[in-house]
């Protein structure tokens, strides 16, 4: 019987292969620190400019202020990783972000209340975010084996949700006693463990194919995607659960009026939804095994957007970061298999574009849904904003994922156009 439940515990614990390779677990110890640090800014961001406007609205242009640059400078950083050295272009970005950190950082200390400074800053720090995320990400098949990638994407998506709880919980602690500044103060010390881990990294000059970054080079990747319907639905669907049912935005007001303004209380619902990451990575061996990907990622964005809908109606408020927990467990496992797509579905020579279109997705994706709560909140309340689009997202993913039949059959065992570019070795950097 022992044996039984020992062979049935690793089926499903997480898959620890690629941590065998010192480059990738490098990589993914210093994305682990530094998110902690810029999970503490995001949410003091949000609370400081609620704090001095006393509106959801204003919270919810902090989605614009990151998404535009998000959208340029993720799609020229993706067509630009296919070109040069990725370690470089990642060090670059790496850095942007953090001058944009210092920045908020002397702002608070100085006492200033001048919220389009912070709007033009989070700006700055998007742009420094758009270009060094899909470069992070498209080394990845660089630095550990073709049949390892889904493990190290459990793994990534597992650091940061960690740091998505570690980060909201100290901002709680933080903003309580030691102010604005100091959450800053912390994020910019956190950064070096990134930096150091894109420091020791290899040459990863570009392989295959290169061309010129550019307009033109962006445009060819944004044409890749709308001849290949799998790759285009894997943005759709995630793009649908992000702008209709995220409900980031509307904290700070939920924390205001259910909690008594308590800043524990806003750094618990700001870490709901990566609790429920870092419990789903720890049990997420079966996630690779899964071959019925279009299926599967219909099926579990509409439980998403269910659940952030139920999570409207609850009172308590450990009730309500469960139920947010339980959708931020669905969504994690959505969030592999989307990554896993593009990785294995795409050439190399195509992967940097596809990882800028999915940082694009991925981060802009819940900025329109921070502006969307933000101003649904304003004009018909907190329940319709909150409750509303968790129902819209779970009708309109279902309907758009039967929609598209090469999506909705799509087998990894059998539809895998990118598999043979990658080696299936790598060396032990």
């Amino acid at each position: 019987m022992a044996g039984v439940v020992q062979s049935g515990l690793k089926r499903i614990a997480v898959d620890t292969r690629p941590l065998r390779v010192p480059a990738y677990r490098r990589l993914l110890a210093g994305q682990g620190i530094s998110f902690v640090g810029f999970q503490l800014t995001s949410v003091a961001v949000s609370a400081q400019v609620y704090d001095i406007t006393q509106s959801s609205l204003w919270v919810g242009l902090l989605g614009p202020a990151n998404l535009i640059p998000l959208v340029v400078f993720g799609l020229w950083g993706g067509a630009v990783a296919d070109a040069v050295d990725r370690r470089k272009l990642l060090l670059t970005g790496s850095v942007v972000a953090w001058l944009a950190t210092l920045a908020l950082l002397l702002h608070a200390l100085s006492g200033g209340e001048n919220v389009s400074f912070m709007l033009l800053v989070v700006a700055l720090q998007s742009t420094g975010f758009a270009v060094s995320s899909p470069t992070r990400v498209a080394i990845i098949p660089r630095l550990v084996p073709l049949d390892n990638v889904p493990a190290a994407n459990t793994l990534n998506f597992l650091v940061s949700a960690i740091g998505s709880v570690l980060g909201p919980l100290l901002a709680g602690l933080v903003l309580a006693r030691g102010g604005y500044g100091t959450a800053y103060l912390i994020d910019a010390v956190l950064f070096g463990a990134g930096f150091y881990a894109a420091v020791r990294l290899p040459r990863l000059d570009p392989l295959g194919a290169v061309s010129r970054p550019g307009l033109r080079s962006v445009v060819d990747g944004l044409r890749y995607i709308g001849s290949q319907p799998v790759v285009m639905m894997s943005f759709v669907v995630d793009l649908i659960a992000m702008a209709f049912a995220m409900p980031r935005a509307l904290f700070p007001e939920i924390a205001a009026e259910r909690f008594g303004g308590s800043p524990v209380a806003f750094g618990w619902l700001s870490a709901s939804l990566a609790i429920g990451a870092v419990t789903a990575g720890l049990v997420s061996g079966w996630v690779g095994r899964v071959r019925r990907q279009g299926v599967a990622l219909t099926v579990v964005i509409a439980l998403w957007g269910l659940t952030v809908a139920a999570s409207a109606f609850a009172g308590p408020l450990w009730l309500v970061v469960v139920l947010l927990a339980v959708g931020g467990g669905i969504d994690m496992i959505s969030s592999v298999w989307r990554q896993t797509i593009l990785q294995t579905y795409a050439p190399d020579e195509m992967r940097g574009r596809m990882q800028g279109v999915f940082m694009v997705v991925v981060a802009g994706g819940p900025r329109l849904g921070d502006l969307r709560a933000g101003a649904t909140a304003s004009a018909f309340g907190l329940g319709p904003a909150w409750a509303g689009g968790g129902l819209l997202c779970a009708a309109i993913v279902v309907v758009a994922g039967l929609a598209v039949p090469a999506f909705w059959k799509y087998d990894t065992s059998k539809d895998r156009p990118g598999a043979a570019g990658p080696p299936r070795s790598t060396p032990q950097l």
